[in-house]
């Protein structure tokens, strides 16, 4: 096979064990996982050292060659896929995965981009220590994807997004410079806080290659509920009651609709229904704590208890084992690629003031219907932190191209109402290049020249990651 002069040089700079140029080698690494997206590359690079990024940066950077970082290719956005661009060089971290430090005096673990969740999970427990993250990709997603999408997940109520997390981020820059900032302090105001502009940022600053992060005490006693609830109105005043009475205690709080019950109860083999009786709506609730497992029950019944005497829910099952606890969870957790098995399917991951959550259920459904009155709506997300995955399904028997047929209007009409209701269309997901172009209509002018003006400062060659978000 013959090499390219360019990747010859980038085989000078990292070394032949690095970069992959042939077609086979290429190929894995074009596709998102969902299928949506695939573009070109003439090489894949696979650094072990942050030195070594920053070879391959500034060798980009002075031939004007494009960037596609990449982590564990979890995104739903097509945010870590190339365009079709020929020229272009995939940048994975993935064999940058190790853990530097865990301090359990200052409760900090310092890792590299590479490493995957659920790793960095596991190393957090061994040392007694919790990195509260979740989300359902753990299993294969990476820290530096996590990072460059601000990536949520199911316990965002009690901890935050990703970046709240973050105490301080080593990056290299596109000219191949090393941003040194991997430090744990807790409080530093020394002026503008450059890692909060690459976190979020979705690559097209610069290559985030490791992170200090935040550990906590553990919460090694759970309590989860799925209480049956009328409507998402019942839902909000369900929460309300809970966040007074259980406070910090309450690290997640889940809704999903009857719809998606019947999603799952189709597509995921060993899940059974929570009662007996189908219900309109559902919320999965977990409460968390250090000690004191019956106390935490004992805490959780009697609000439940309230809950039901004020008719804030129709019925209620406490988990009372682990196992039943991750029973629970899998009704929540199997609703994504329950749809997925369905078929076609539209995505939005919006974020709405969660006292407006049950109006905007009620109107935009109303302007769905006009376009499309069999539509099937699949809804769910974090209620507690204003998530919805607003997910709409073509209707039964619809010809396979449906959603290209009628996908455009339908997500037109969901994302101006979220819009209406001073909503986010991206609540953590991040831009990607599918909501590129709902990214410039719905941010304003003002903030999209500055996110430009910033974009010139960082990457005036413009080789970072092309045609996503800007």
């Amino acid at each position: 096979m013959t090499i390219s002069a360019f990747a010859q040089r980038l085989i000078d700079a990292v070394g032949a064990d690095s970069v992959f140029t042939s077609s086979d080698d290429v190929a894995p690494w074009l596709a998102d996982w969902r299928g949506m997206y695939r573009g070109n590359a003439q090489a894949v690079v696979r650094p072990r050292t942050t030195e070594d990024v920053a070879k391959v940066l500034a060798l980009c950077q002075s031939t004007a060659t494009p960037v596609v970082p990449r982590g564990g290719n979890t995104g739903l956005c097509g945010g870590a896929t190339p365009d079709s661009f020929t020229q272009n060089v995939v940048l994975s971290l993935d064999r940058m995965n190790t853990v530097r430090s865990l301090d359990t005096i200052a409760n900090t673990l310092v890792a590299e981009a590479g490493c995957i969740l659920e790793d960095l999970q596991r190393a957090a427990r061994d040392a007694n220590r919790l990195l509260p993250l979740s989300l359902a990709a753990e299993g294969s997603c990476q820290l530096g994807g996590n990072l460059a999408t601000n990536a949520g997940g199911v316990n965002v109520v009690r901890y935050g997004m990703t970046r709240e997390l973050v105490l301080g981020v080593e990056a290299v820059l596109p000219n191949g410079e090393i941003l040194h900032g991997l430090r744990t302090l807790r409080k530093d105001n020394t002026g503008y806080d450059l890692k909060q502009l690459l976190i979020g940022s979705e690559g097209t600053l610069g290559v985030i290659t490791a992170a200090a992060l935040r550990l906590y005490a553990p919460t090694p006693v759970r309590q989860v509920v799925i209480a049956a609830v009328t409507s998402p109105r019942q839902a909000l005043e369900l929460y309300e009651l809970l966040f007074a009475e259980c406070g910090p205690r309450m690290q997640a709080f889940e809704f999903f609709t009857g719809e998606c019950v019947d999603l799952v109860m189709a597509h995921v083999p060993g899940v059974r229904a929570p009662f007996a009786e189908r219900h309109a709506g559902y919320v999965l609730v977990e409460l968390a704590d250090t000690t004191d497992e019956q106390a935490l029950a004992a805490l959780l019944e009697r609000v439940i208890e309230t809950a039901i005497e004020r008719d804030l829910c129709a019925d209620a099952v406490v988990s009372s084992t682990l196992g039943q606890v991750e029973e629970m969870w899998k009704l929540r957790e199997e609703i994504s690629e329950a749809q997925r098995a369905d078929g076609q399917h539209l995505k939005h991951d919006i974020s709405l003031p969660i006292e407006a959550i049950p109006e905007f259920m009620t109107s935009a459904e109303v302007r769905v219907r006009r376009v499309c009155p069999q539509v099937r709506p699949f809804i769910f997300g974090h209620f507690g932190d204003g998530n919805l995955h607003y997910n709409l399904s073509r209707p039964a028997g619809e010809v396979a191209d449906f959603m290209a047929r009628h996908g455009e209007a339908i997500t037109a009409e969901v994302l101006d109402e979220v819009a209406r209701f001073g909503g986010s269309i991206s609540a953590e997901h991040g831009i990607g290049q599918l909501k590129r172009e709902y990214f410039a209509k719905y941010k304003s002018p003002l903030e999209l020249r500055l996110m430009r003006e910033i974009k010139a400062v960082f990457d005036p060659a413009g080789i970072m990651n092309p045609g996503k978000l800007l």
